[in-house]
């Protein structure tokens, strides 16, 4: 069960608990652990998601940064707005081929129209595997 913030308004929460991350976080077999504006925490296995020779694909170390970002952007924009991402990049420094990968999210900007956050992905063992940073531009929410 994902742990959202206690003040979280009613129906942020409905539509972030409703939606579980979306359909590509279940088929990564990403879980939510913990999700806030300042700090989200997930996991994800390394099986299923590798690369042809067996080590975890790049691209998903992008899903997992890029889904942690977006939530915690959603969370600090409140009911009213929808985080799209307008900036992301990673670099890796470690390779994985198996067990879980942790990451850590943690804000560097939450400010009116644009939140900046940094997501560290590690290994099993703590070390770092790669740094994602993401911006995204809070939008108004369509009625």
């Amino acid at each position: 069960m994902v742990k959202f913030p206690d003040d979280i308004h009613p129906a942020l929460l409905e539509r972030l608990a409703t939606a579980e991350g979306g359909p590509l976080v279940a088929r990564m077999g990403i879980e939510l652990l913990e999700v806030s504006a300042a700090r989200s925490l997930a996991r994800m296995p390394v099986e299923g998601n590798t690369q042809t020779v067996g080590i975890l694909h790049g691209g998903a170390h992008l899903v997992l940064g890029e889904t942690l970002g977006s939530l915690s952007s959603a969370v600090h924009g409140g009911p009213t707005k929808v985080p799209v991402g307008i900036e992301i990049g990673a670099s890796h420094s470690r390779s994985v081929d198996a067990g879980w990968v942790t990451a850590t999210c943690i804000a560097i900007s939450l400010g009116r129209t644009l939140c900046t956050h940094e997501i560290a992905i590690d290994d099993e063992q703590g070390r770092r595997l790669s740094t994602v940073r993401m911006t995204n531009y809070l939008k108004d929410l369509r009625p």
